[in-house]
């Protein structure tokens, strides 16, 4: 009998279907094989985790997915639209409908918290009718900081830089959430109150998050746990636990 999660999974939509792609860089006698032959399949409405040690093309499958690469070979569909050759254009569209979190916050310095994540909205023609100023706080008051939504970046804490980075991803109620490393730069309770708060968010919101981490303190959070070692996809499932504890 199947449990709550796998039958979950059997009327999930997928939103991300990646099938035989191989990436390179570099080009001549310097071209070099990042990723090799990887087929892999997210739903919606997943937590996923994709681990391995650095170097295994975590980040660089992850930008591919996020359409911040172009694909080279294969096959590449985001919330059924195949970006493999894709225009400047559709990938720009495509963009606005996934929100991003990095390590480094990638924070605007001179704006306040509050202009960071009303930034995420004034890329949507929907939400220029609306008071986005009042969205924006809306959500810094979710992510803990209804406090600081005036608060220039230097004036806060690391673990308070990413939950704007949060805010600022979930803002626009994005289908698909992608996170590159979101705890490196966190101590352990700052790092834990993040991805919960992730977690949380992105339930309530029913959205997709891929979340790529060395941070094994938050493996539990996941639907699914992803494999990487050398450029190739190892293992996909929550067995994967034991191998990277």
């Amino acid at each position: 009998m199947l449990d709550t999660y796998s039958q979950s999974l059997t009327t999930a939509k997928t939103v991300i279907k990646v099938a035989n792609i191989n990436h390179y860089f570099g080009t001549g006698t310097l071209k070099k094989q990042v990723l090799f032959n990887i087929n892999l399949e997210i739903k919606s409405g997943e937590i996923v985790i994709m681990t391995g040690p650095s170097g295994s093309g975590k980040t660089t499958l992850l930008s591919l997915m996020g359409g911040l690469r172009s694909a080279q070979e294969g096959s590449l569909k985001i919330l059924d639209q195949e970006i493999l050759g894709a225009s400047k254009n559709k990938l720009t569209k495509l963009r606005r409908q996934i929100g991003y979190i990095f390590q480094a916050h990638n924070l605007m310095t001179f704006l306040t918290a509050k202009e960071n994540v009303r930034m995420s909205l004034e890329l949507h023609d929907k939400y220029l009718n609306q008071d986005i100023n009042a969205k924006a706080k809306v959500m810094l008051e979710a992510v803990g900081l209804g406090d600081k939504i005036d608060y220039y970046p230097e004036d806060l804490s690391g673990g308070q830089k990413q939950r704007i980075a949060i805010a600022r991803a979930l803002v626009s109620h994005p289908q698909i959430v992608l996170a590159d490393e979101p705890t490196a730069s966190l101590d352990k309770q700052s790092g834990r109150d993040v991805v919960e708060l992730m977690q949380k968010l992105a339930k309530e919101q029913a959205c997709t998050i891929l979340l790529v981490t060395h941070d094994n303190r938050i493996l539990d959070i996941a639907d699914r746990i992803i494999y990487m070692e050398d450029g190739k996809l190892k293992s996909d499932g929550v067995d994967v636990v034991a191998k990277v504890n």
